[in-house]
C-alpha cells in the first residue's frame, strides 16, 4: 500500500515536471517571436509601445498586441499562414498621381497658347478682301503699263482716273504705284489665308500687322495726294484704299480680342 502510494506520487512529479518543460518550451518561442521594430519579446511579461503588459508567447508589432503565432503586416493582424496585401490606409498620404495631377495639369496650362485662334468667319473675311485688292491690283497694273482707260471710270470732273493714274503721284521712287499695290496685295493674300492664321509661327502674326501699318499709312499719303495735290480721285484706286483700310481695322480687332497666337502664359511650372 505504501509502495503504490508512493509510485502514484512519483509519476504525478514525473508528469508535473514534463507540463513545466513543455511550458517553458513554449513561452521559449514564442519569446524568439520579433515585434515591427525587430525586438523580441520575453517569456515573462513585456511592456508595448503604450506600457500595457503583454503576455508571454505575444509579438507586438507597432504597439499593438497580437497573438503567438499571427503575422502582421502594414499594422494590422493577419493570421499565421495567410497573406496579405498592403494596402493604404483611407486616412493615409494623399496618392502620388493625385498629387501629381494638378502640377501636370497646371504645366501643361503653361505651355498651351494663351490666346484662341480668330474665328473662322474672320479668316475667310480677311481672305475674301485680300483676294479683291489683289484682282483691282492686277487691273490697274495692267491698264497701266498698257494706256489703257479703265472700264467704268468718269474722265472728268472730280472722279477722273486717267489724271490719277497718269500723274506723278502715280510713281513712288520710279516705281508705279500699281505695281506696288500688286506686290503688296501678293504678301497679303498669303498672310490673311486661313493657314497663315491658324499658324503657330508669331512672327507670321506680327509681319501681318507690321505689313498692315505700312498699308495704311501708303494710303493716307495716296488719299493726300488724290485731294489735295491732284485734284481728282479714282474709283478703282479708291476700292483698293477701302480695302486696306478694312484688312487693317479687322486684324487689329483680332489681335485685341484674340491675341497673338504662339504667346504663352508664363514659364512652366517647376516640380
Amino acid at each position: 500500500m505504501t509502495a503504490s502510494k508512493s509510485s502514484r506520487a512519483r509519476n504525478a512529479r514525473a508528469q508535473r515536471a514534463r507540463t513545466a518543460q513543455a511550458n517553458a518550451a513554449g513561452n521559449g518561442g514564442a519569446a524568439g517571436l520579433a515585434n515591427g521594430s525587430g525586438t523580441a519579446v520575453k517569456a515573462t511579461a513585456s511592456a508595448n509601445g503604450s506600457g500595457t503588459p503583454v503576455k508571454a508567447g505575444t509579438a507586438v508589432k507597432g504597439g499593438t498586441a497580437v497573438k503567438a503565432g499571427s503575422t502582421v503586416k502594414g499594422g494590422t493582424a493577419v493570421k499565421a499562414g495567410s497573406q496579405s496585401r498592403a494596402v493604404p490606409a483611407r486616412g493615409g498620404g494623399p496618392d502620388r498621381r493625385a498629387s501629381r495631377g494638378p502640377a501636370l495639369t497646371q504645366e501643361a496650362t503653361a505651355e498651351a497658347p494663351s490666346t484662341a485662334t480668330a474665328p473662322l468667319w474672320l479668316q475667310f473675311t480677311t481672305f475674301g478682301f485680300a483676294l479683291a485688292g489683289l484682282g483691282v491690283s492686277i487691273y490697274l497694273t495692267i491698264a497701266h503699263f498698257t494706256q489703257s482707260a479703265l472700264l467704268g471710270c468718269s474722265e472728268s470732273g472730280l472722279v477722273n482716273c486717267t489724271k490719277v493714274t497718269t500723274s506723278p503721284q502715280s510713281y513712288v521712287f520710279g516705281i508705279p504705284v500699281a505695281v506696288l499695290g500688286l506686290a503688296f496685295y501678293l504678301v497679303a493674300v498669303a498672310l490673311m489665308s486661313p493657314w497663315a492664321w491658324r499658324s503657330d509661327r508669331r512672327e507670321i502674326h506680327l509681319i501681318r500687322i507690321a505689313s498692315l501699318v505700312v498699308g495704311i499709312g501708303f494710303v493716307l499719303y495716296l488719299v493726300y495726294a488724290e485731294l489735295f495735290i491732284i485734284g481728282s480721285i479714282c474709283l478703282y484706286c479708291t476700292s483698293v484704299h477701302a480695302i486696306t483700310f478694312v484688312l487693317f481695322l479687322l486684324t487689329v480687332f483680332a489681335a485685341a480680342a484674340w491675341g497673338l497666337p504662339g504667346r504663352r502664359r508664363g514659364e512652366p511650372s517647376s516640380r
